[in-house]
């Protein structure tokens, strides 16, 4: 049922955007408001609406930041900040776009003014990386300096270090867990302005995090949890299959192919051919998906994927999906396991299959529609999948 847009894409997007509300990032008449400035699905006027909204609520940020309100000042940075972030949501691809650059800079810049006002403030981190930084943040539960339990919040697609406190970053350090978020290869800074591309082998990501996390005094290093959400409900047990340090891992939704969650979203007589099936076929499906490029919402992921993973044609998207697959290695994972599946998000269709392969302790949970937790990452709905994400969490590294 659509919330508030008949492009079922658009709808999604919103809720996204308002879902962050139970982090204080979002307010539901402002949200509603931007939606009635949008014409659909057109990505211009998506843009417009948000990036007003987020510029009227900078302003109110800094007039109370002058004032000295700093609680004030603190929600309206966050507010600005979710919608900067979505304002660019639909410009996602290559070449790219100088308003989903600004628009960027303002989502993080904003974040910081609020990150800045937070008790204790969050901390801007640099993690070495292959000759190169990870840039993100070090959220601490308080200011005593214990050592405490650690949540590595890793993102997904189109997420950003920023985004990340507000889906479990700041849910984490309100049950007396530091967190980490950071920007991997293919996500937030790290594509946009440094120009880093998805990888497969993500353990060689989560290692220098984790190498990252055990040098700081503040951090358990025998508690250290892992929380990949979107496609990083690949990404973080892909990490785990190459890093026994962690103490657990949550998957959200889980994703055992992305490969797979591809096919099962095609109809059968296409999926059959790829990733290497008959010449004449794979020339057929380039061209219907060259055609739907265009398409501001039917063609979303597409220029999102080809952008993200540094390729010029969606037939070659298809195919190195193919790499980012568990098979052969989800017998490595060796620290329990929450994986989670939400009714009617399509990210997740091997959820249960990548469950059903583990051999470690290993939980599963199905959120649903009827307690308004059916969408992708559990979306309107977060501060339920924090509750029962967490309070596994804390049963598991007591």
């Amino acid at each position: 049922m659509p919330i508030v847009f008949k492009d079922a894409l658009f709808d999604a997007q919103w809720l996204r955007a308002v879902g962050h509300a139970g982090a204080g990032a979002a307010e539901i008449g402002e949200c509603l408001a931007a939606a009635r400035m949008i014409g659909e699905p057109d990505a211009t006027s998506w843009y417009m609406a948000w990036n007003e909204l987020a510029e009227h609520v900078l302003a109110e940020a800094e007039l109370s930041e002058a004032a000295g309100s700093r609680v004030s000042a603190r929600g309206a940075y966050l507010r600005a900040s979710n919608y900067f972030r979505a304002a660019y949501t639909f410009l996602v691809g290559a070449p790219v776009d100088p308003r989903l650059v600004a628009a960027y800079r303002r989502h993080r810049a904003a974040f910081a003014a609020a990150a800045a006002l937070m008790a204790p403030a969050l901390e801007p981190i640099a993690i070495p990386y292959e000759g190169t930084i990870l840039k993100g943040y070090f959220c601490r539960a308080d200011g005593d300096g214990a050592r405490r339990p650690t949540m590595i919040v890793n993102g997904g697609y189109d997420s950003t270090a920023e985004e990340c406190f507000l889906f479990s970053g700041a849910a984490a350090v309100a049950r007396g867990y530091h967190a980490i978020l950071f920007d991997g290869p293919g996500q937030g800074g790290a594509l946009i302005e440094d120009g880093m591309r998805f990888r497969p082998d993500w353990e060689k990501v989560i290692a220098p995090v984790v190498d990252y996390a055990v040098a700081r005094p503040e951090v358990d290093a025998a508690r250290i949890a892992l929380l990949g959400i979107s496609f990083g409900g690949y990404l973080a047990p892909r990490a785990a299959t190459g890093e026994p340090r962690l103490a657990a891992l949550i998957a959200d939704p889980g994703e055992f192919s992305l490969f797979e969650e591809m096919q099962r979203r095609m109809p059968g007589f296409v999926a059959r051919e790829l990733p290497n099936g008959k010449a004449w076929v794979l020339r057929l499906i380039e061209m219907m998906l060259r055609r739907r490029l265009n398409h501001p919402t039917a063609g979303w992921g597409l220029r999102r994927g080809m952008w993200v993973h540094g390729v010029a044609d969606p037939l070659a998207y298809l195919r190195l999906t193919a790499d980012y697959s568990l098979v052969a290695r989800v017998d490595r994972i060796g620290c329990p396991t929450l994986v989670c599946s939400a009714e009617h998000d399509e990210i997740g269709l091997t959820a249960r299959k990548l469950y059903d392969a583990l051999a470690c302790d290993k939980h599963f949970i199905a959120f649903t529609a009827a307690e308004g937790a059916g969408e992708h990452c559990e979306a309107g709905a977060r501060s339920l999948f924090n509750q029962r994400a967490f309070d596994w969490l804390d049963r598991v590294l007591a």
